[in-house]
């Protein structure tokens, strides 16, 4: 109650004696008394008014003062204000009922002024605490609300800046190759489009968005005339360029961050086949972790649709998607490619998307987490 404020008194008794008779010893207290006649009444009082405190008579017609009292504490809005039964009825019975009914004391009739003072003094103070209590939960939940939305915006910008960050450093691998310049981005939106139609949850696909622009990242540690050479490469020089997954995965272990392990899982095994024919370790079927089975379609993919130096021309779309069926159960597992398959559409839009050469700003890939979470309910 705020300070200087009067209490409101709510007098509820079918006998106007009686109301006028409680009304005479209240007003002098200073309390704002208000009347009213029955059960029914008194609830459209309560809701109007707010009372601090009701004084209910339990003899009446149409709502007896047992339902009205249970009405008023079934009801959030008036549950916390204190009800004192006020009744000539003396049985045990009675009066367990009353309290069963949610009642908070007893005045017995004829009411005595002294006594009826002390249990509105006291049940008004009570009241009052009460309602700081509550209106300080309020202020503390809101506080909380606000605090945790802070919260959220700060580790918004957290995992802005470190997709950012992966972006960039994971583009220094390839820097020296103009024309792989938007693959990373490609490659993290393919791979996350394959995983929301396996089912994935929201928090593992945003993992593989963050985690497979690391895939190739090992490549920094390849020699530029292995990198970039416009021929086919030696059997010498493939095994210097097999090993930019092992690379890779050395440069991303041991880290506390669980996209950056995932990123070391993808840059391992995204060249390890479902048939056992891949490298560096020659894993089979299962034996490659999810990731990295995902990782291959969408490398693949790339590969097959962006320039590279080693290869006359790029393959068309419709042609790369041709490539990725015939390989179902030989370099892919049937589950990638038939999610891959799935999601063709999405799979062309960001191929325009972020096409060779397209002008784009660096953090469209972290829009792309917002996009994920909000595709996934």
């Amino acid at each position: 109650m705020a300070a200087g404020k009067k209490a409101r008194i709510l007098v509820v008794d079918d006998e106007e004696r009686n109301r006028r008779l409680m009304e005479a010893m209240l007003l002098p207290l200073g309390y704002e008394v208000s009347l009213a006649v029955d059960g029914e009444d008194a609830l459209k009082r309560i809701a109007e008014l707010k009372p601090d405190v009701v004084l209910l008579d339990i003899m009446m017609p149409k709502l007896d003062g047992f339902a009205v009292v249970k009405a008023i504490k079934d009801d959030p809005e008036s549950a916390r204000i204190p009800v004192v039964m006020v009744t000539a009825l003396s049985e045990t019975a009675d009066r367990v009922k009353a309290l069963e009914a949610g009642a908070d004391d007893f005045l017995s009739k004829p009411v005595d002024r002294t006594e009826l003072t002390t249990r509105v003094k006291s049940l008004v103070k009570v009241k009052a605490y009460n309602d700081r209590m509550v209106d300080y939960q309020k202020e503390l939940e809101a506080e909380v609300a606000r605090r945790t939305e802070e919260l959220r915006l700060a580790f918004e910008k957290v995992k802005a800046a470190s997709l950012d960050t992966i972006f960039r450093l994971s583009r220094a691998a390839e820097y020296k190759d103009e024309d792989t310049g938007a693959h990373i981005k490609r490659m993290s939106q393919y791979a996350t489009c394959v995983a929301r139609e396996l089912g994935l949850p929201p928090v593992e696909v945003e993992s593989i968005l963050y985690a497979v622009p690391m895939h190739d990242i090992g490549k920094i540690g390849i020699p530029d005339r292995i990198l970039l050479k416009p021929a086919k490469l030696t059997d010498d020089e493939w095994v210097i360029m097999r090993r930019h997954t092992e690379i890779g995965a050395q440069i991303l272990e041991g880290s506390t961050a669980d996209f950056i392990r995932l990123g070391s899982v993808i840059a391992l095994t995204h060249h390890e086949k479902w048939d056992g024919s891949g490298y560096p370790r020659g894993l089979k079927g299962a034996a490659i972790p999810l990731v990295g089975r995902i990782t291959a379609i969408a490398d693949v993919f790339d590969a097959l649709t962006s320039r590279r130096p080693y290869r006359q021309r790029d393959y068309t779309a419709d042609e790369a998607r041709k490539i990725i069926e015939e390989g179902n159960g030989t370099h892919f597992d049937s589950a990638m490619v038939q999610s891959f398959v799935k999601c063709w559409p999405e799979i062309l839009e960001v191929k325009e998307k972020y096409r060779d050469g397209h002008e784009s700003r660096y953090l469209e890939l972290y829009q792309a987490v917002e996009d994920t979470q909000k595709d996934s309910g």
